[in-house]
């Protein structure tokens, strides 16, 4: 019990919305639902990044272009509102799968385009006048066993073979982690430049105010060439692009495509200055750690802690829960998460814990597609890594929805053939099964032991 969260650290507020939106006084009002039957030049299926900023580019594009957003909630509502705040160009996909689409020089392209996408994200918020705390600084990855080390060993060698040079990686001994920030029983960490931390929930309605039509409380019910059938209507449309991320297991036929797995996240109370001086962390940087299991967190512009981890890992059947509120049992292991690399946290009040869902394929790989002859399109899968990920996936859905040819639609993820997920119940029974397994490996690792077989196997369960 020495890891159970003490009664005062429970949040005070749990609800839909995350800190993010919270911050902001809430969802902003809502728009319009889809008042009949409509025509656009291109429909897009979901107003998260993905769709924003494919209709952002569209315009700039094409000014004439009529693009019209269908969405089921609010717009944001989904993980673009509830993610870490991460802008991170850092490739999180295994390099080597993308090989069957391309050569290892495209590999390394489509790794140096989604690097340079931190900084057209910046430009582009600069250019719409967003105020969304966008602070550049560097991702931190630490270690505190000797497993997790042999990971950080690991990453590096990678990052020689697949790295971009716009996000120089170096090893930091325990000195130099600990000057960074005093994470408990940190033994050596990683470095990795050309990053930012953001305000989520600012950055997606500075984006949803650029000038598209968005149909919200508007349900798609099915797409085809030419159409999407909603709960309020019919839209036709030249082109048709799904973007609708952990929520595609809605869409009929698409239950198997991408698995909606779940990530929580909690956010303490500002800390004192003196607590500050105490753990550093001076730089914002992005933290996260070397764990099979690992944790997410960033320091926010007003003096929180935001941290985060696996929510309810996954739900039978692919089901979704959209209130975004995380369950007890998942708020109480952050809670103890967070204690245990900053103890100096356990007197400081947590203010609110919120969930949400992302959308994971077979392989756990990103990827866009276009058909030319059906002209529908979709972008996704992200697993976690969607921030700077849609700004990539906006631009290149974009061009091909224009029929343009460009160095990003000759990118290897586009078209990245698609093998779906198993059916009920062996889909259930891997997931789960992995998560247990890189659990009871995170446990060995940090009594002292070694665990490769048991994340291995688990790792192998779901195709990661």
């Amino acid at each position: 019990m020495a890891d159970a969260p003490p009664a005062t650290a429970l949040p005070r507020r749990n609800g839909e919305v995350s800190f993010w939106q919270a911050a902001l006084g809430g969802m902003a009002p809502a728009r319009p639902p889809l008042g009949g039957d409509a025509r656009v030049d291109v429909a897009i299926v979901g107003a998260g990044y993905t769709g924003l900023w494919t209709a952002l580019y569209l315009m700039r594009a094409s000014p004439g272009v009529r693009v019209g957003l269908i969405e089921a909630e609010r717009a944001g509502f989904g993980a673009s509102g509830r993610n870490g705040g991460w802008l991170s160009g850092d490739f999180a996909w295994k390099p080597e799968r993308y090989l069957k689409n391309g050569s290892a020089e495209d590999v390394r392209r489509l790794i140096g385009a989604l690097a340079r996408t931190v900084p057209e994200v910046i430009a582009r918020a600069r250019d719409l006048g967003i105020d969304a705390d966008i602070r550049e600084t560097q991702e931190v990855r630490v270690a505190t066993n000797a497993a997790q080390l042999a990971r950080l060993d690991a990453e590096m060698a990678a990052r020689a073979q697949w790295g971009a040079p716009e996000m120089p990686a170096r090893r930091l001994d325990a000195a130099e982690m600990a000057a960074r920030v005093a994470v408990a029983g940190a033994l050596g960490g990683i470095e990795v430049g050309g990053v930012a931390r953001i305000q989520p929930a600012k950055l997606v309605r500075g984006v949803e105010a650029a000038g598209a039509t968005i149909w919200e409380g508007t349900r798609a019910l099915a797409l085809s060439p030419g159409r999407v059938v909603t709960d309020r209507g019919t839209v036709t449309a030249d082109v048709v692009l799904r973007a609708t991320e952990g929520f595609t297991a809605r869409l009929p036929g698409h239950r198997r495509d991408w698995l909606p797995l779940n990530s929580a996240q909690i956010v303490t109370d500002p800390l004192p200055p003196d607590l500050w001086a105490e753990i550093g962390w001076q730089g914002y940087e992005l933290l996260h750690d070397a764990a099979n299991s690992y944790f997410y967190a960033q320091r926010t512009e007003d003096g929180r802690i935001a941290f985060g981890a696996r929510g309810v890992p996954y739900r039978f059947a692919s089901g979704i829960d959209a209130s975004g509120a995380a369950d007890g049992v998942t708020v109480a292991r952050l809670i103890a998460g967070l204690h245990r690399i900053l103890p100096q946290l356990r007197s400081v009040p947590i203010a609110h814990a919120w969930c949400g869902v992302l959308g994971v394929p077979r392989d756990w790989c990103a990827r866009v597609g276009y058909d030319p002859r059906s002209r529908m399109g979709w972008a996704g899968g992200y697993v976690g890594i969607g921030v700077a990920t849609s700004n990539l996936a906006g631009r290149t859905l974009a061009d091909l929805a224009l029929g343009r040819q460009s160095d990003l639609t000759g990118l290897p993820w586009v078209n990245l053939p698609v093998r779906r997920w198993e059916p009920e119940p062996l889909r259930f029974i891997a997931l789960r099964g992995m998560y247990r397994l890189l659990d009871a490996a995170d446990a060995r690792e940090r009594a002292g032991g070694t665990a490769g077989a048991l994340a291995r196997l688990g790792l192998r369960l779901a195709g990661r």
